[in-house]
């Protein structure tokens, strides 16, 4: 005859429990412990990320870093040329390389001290038109580039670090009131007229075409 098993278990309730059940019920409760650990916390979680924008002014050859509409940085820049003008309007980052590589037809310059982008290119939602740095930092604060926008390479790598894919970018052609406020008075106007058509000539290179070297 088959001999029943004892029940040695504690009793809960007035019911005695077998370890089966108590085993499920100890599992539970632990399951239940560690969701509890690991829902976020309302109060804990990470707050909306900051809203980041670029503004650069031709006139006054800067860019303007802004987080949720308040200038956090303001670099110096170089703008398009007067025959190869930056295009004003609005764009967004769409692309994030570092030590890129310069390609025009029949040239390659690798990372380096002689590649006109300079250490990093921001790319923009218009195929060609970038940010980047330089390897002509004299050309920073002129009408000068082919119409890229560029920044010395320590700068420009402060300004890689600091945004994204997907933030905004506003080329402002013209003195508006949104251009005073975050660049402050007009600028000189021997300055703002200023060009390097003659160093533009002997830059022929094509901007419009680049490959990370990641």
């Amino acid at each position: 005859m088959h001999r029943p098993e004892i029940e040695t278990n504690p009793h809960i309730g007035g019911f005695q429990l077998s370890p089966r059940t108590l085993l499920v019920a100890a599992l539970s409760l632990c399951a239940t412990g560690a969701a509890a650990q690991s829902s976020p916390n309302p109060a804990n979680s990470r707050g909306a990320q900051p809203t980041r924008q670029i503004v650069v002014s031709f006139p006054d050859r800067k860019l303007a870093l802004l987080e949720d509409d308040r200038v956090i940085k303001i670099y110096d820049v170089a703008v398009g040329a007067p025959v190869s003008p930056s295009p004003s309007g609005e764009f967004q980052i769409v692309q994030r390389l570092e030590r890129p590589t310069y390609y025009k037809p029949g040239v390659v310059i690798g990372p380096g001290v002689e590649n006109p982008l300079g250490t990093r290119w921001i790319g923009l939602s218009v195929k060609g038109l970038g940010i980047h740095g330089t390897n002509r930092p004299d050309s920073v604060g002129k009408n000068a580039s082919h119409g890229c926008i560029r920044l010395r390479n320590r700068d420009v790598e402060d300004l890689f670090a600091r945004v994204k894919v997907g933030d905004r970018v506003s080329f402002i052609a013209e003195r508006t009131d949104e251009v005073t406020r975050l660049f402050g008075g007009a600028p000189d106007p021997e300055t703002a007229s200023a060009t390097m058509l003659a160093s533009n000539e002997q830059n022929t290179a094509h901007e419009s075409e680049v490959r990370g070297d990641l």
